[in-house]
């Protein structure tokens, strides 16, 4: 089995110089390969996709294909199915990883901390009780226990059911 340390896990992605006009979002959706960029699910107006710097194994995005700042930008029923993704999100990730909480957010602007400001998303990420440990502070590295395709093939096979 293959173990990975990312470090600095989240920081490299966050202080890396973005190409303006360039969305991760958006080309991912544009191609036709789901499994490569950890699409996880296409819905009307919008998909799950798998977080390629997760905080957590199983942190996952919900995003609209409307490239746009802000859910204020979206229409009523963007939003509906947004929320509606969260939920079938929430299902598949406990079925896969039984965890005992949840982070659900959307950081909206450079200093609330998004590290895509320009395509609004909501980050979930799945939690367990001592699931944080000495490393990330004392040696700037998270541990992911599992490679994101092998995540990747435990919450597809389960999306089909819920």
């Amino acid at each position: 089995m293959t173990e990975r340390l990312w470090s600095p896990w989240r920081m490299e992605y966050i202080l890396s110089d973005k190409e303006k006009g360039r969305c991760i979002f958006c080309e991912a959706i544009a191609q036709d390969r789901d499994e490569k960029n950890l699409i996880l699910y296409r819905g009307k107006h919008a998909f799950i996709i798998l977080n390629l710097y997760p905080y957590n194994n199983g942190h996952l995005m919900v995003v609209p294909y409307e490239h746009v700042p802000s859910t204020e930008d979206l229409a009523p029923e963007v939003l509906m199915e947004l929320m509606l993704l969260v939920n079938k999100s929430l299902q598949v990730l406990r079925k896969v990883m039984s965890p005992q909480g949840f982070n659900i957010g959307i950081n909206m602007g450079a200093s609330a901390g998004a590290g895509i400001e320009d395509h609004v998303h909501i980050h979930v990420v799945p939690r367990w009780t001592g699931d944080t440990n000495f490393m990330p502070v004392l040696a700037a590295t998270r541990v992911v226990p599992e490679l994101l395709e092998q995540t990747y093939a435990k919450m597809q096979a389960v999306l089909t059911t819920v």
